[in-house]
């Protein structure tokens, strides 16, 4: 078999594959669409299913919005969220800066045990954090789910940075140093703007991560008024049945603000994750 043959096979087995995974993750979303567009009647219709609304009807989002107080679960999810991102955006900044540029002892036992809090379930940490926050008078509050976001996303972020760091050369910096600049100054003016896909990358990892997780705001917020996007969504899946509609609508919703944002730093995202990923 010819070199260009076996390019050709690699090539079309790359693409089959790539075309496959994209199905597989564009079709649910699809489904949620066209079913948050359906009337009641055609979605539980088990008999019949249908791949495009027969009726075209806004019922499911007006249901949405009557049923639950949809605005307070988004403004709590954005305040979460943001302050989430910010907060672990700037501690990975320091983190990752002191891991590249600082030798000190203990640094390879840091980085690993970073790396093995990844392997430990979020679930695990819970029940503890729980009886803690219960003890401090944080049940409730926005406060337990900074915590609980902040020290699930902020080790896999740090390593992150760190390696985005180390693909800055330190030449940059003592360049900085010569003109006048302290290290603050330096880390501000020279190498932050430099690493901004990677800050970028950092800021959307932990935003999403905040912005989709439920069992901790589950267990964490108790009021509806204090509940999240994910948390009050929860609650259309009763004991005996489910709004499948105002479900599916609400997961559109959901969906729409991650989308966006998306669109806009997707280019920074790659080239963070991927510069992130090279030199570990």
């Amino acid at each position: 078999m010819s070199r260009t043959t076996s390019r050709r096979i690699g090539n079309a087995v790359r693409a089959v594959s790539l075309t496959f995974y994209g199905l597989l993750v564009i079709l649910p979303i699809y489904w949620m669409v066209i079913t948050s567009f359906k009337t009641n009647t055609e979605i539980v219709n088990a008999q019949h299913i249908t791949y495009f609304p027969e009726t075209f009807t806004l019922e499911n989002y007006q249901s949405l919005f009557r049923m639950l107080s949809y605005s307070t679960y988004l403004k709590n999810s954005v305040i979460i969220t943001l302050v989430t991102a910010v907060v672990v955006v700037l501690l990975s900044i320091l983190g990752g800066y002191g891991l590249a540029r600082f030798k000190f002892k203990g640094k390879g036992g840091v980085l690993i045990f970073f790396m093995l809090t990844q392997m430990i379930p979020g679930i695990l940490v819970i029940i503890p954090l729980y009886v803690t926050f219960a003890a401090l008078g944080l049940i409730n509050t926005r406060i337990s789910l900074f915590i609980f976001y902040i020290i699930t996303n902020l080790p896999f972020c740090v390593v992150t940075m760190r390696s985005f760091f180390e693909r800055i050369p330190y030449e940059l910096e003592e360049a900085a140093y010569v003109d006048g600049c302290n290290r603050l100054q330096t880390l501000w003016k020279i190498v932050l703007p430099v690493m901004f896909p990677g800050i970028v990358a950092v800021f959307v990892f932990a935003f999403i991560g905040a912005w989709n997780e439920l069992i901790a705001g589950t267990i964490f917020l108790n009021t509806p008024d204090m509940w999240t996007i994910p948390v009050g969504l929860k609650s259309l899946i009763g004991k005996y049945s489910v709004q499948w509609g105002a479900l599916m609508a609400g997961g559109v919703l959901a969906l729409l603000p991650t989308a966006i944002m998306f669109m806009f730093v997707q280019k920074y995202v790659v080239e963070g994750m991927t510069a992130g990923a090279v030199k570990g």
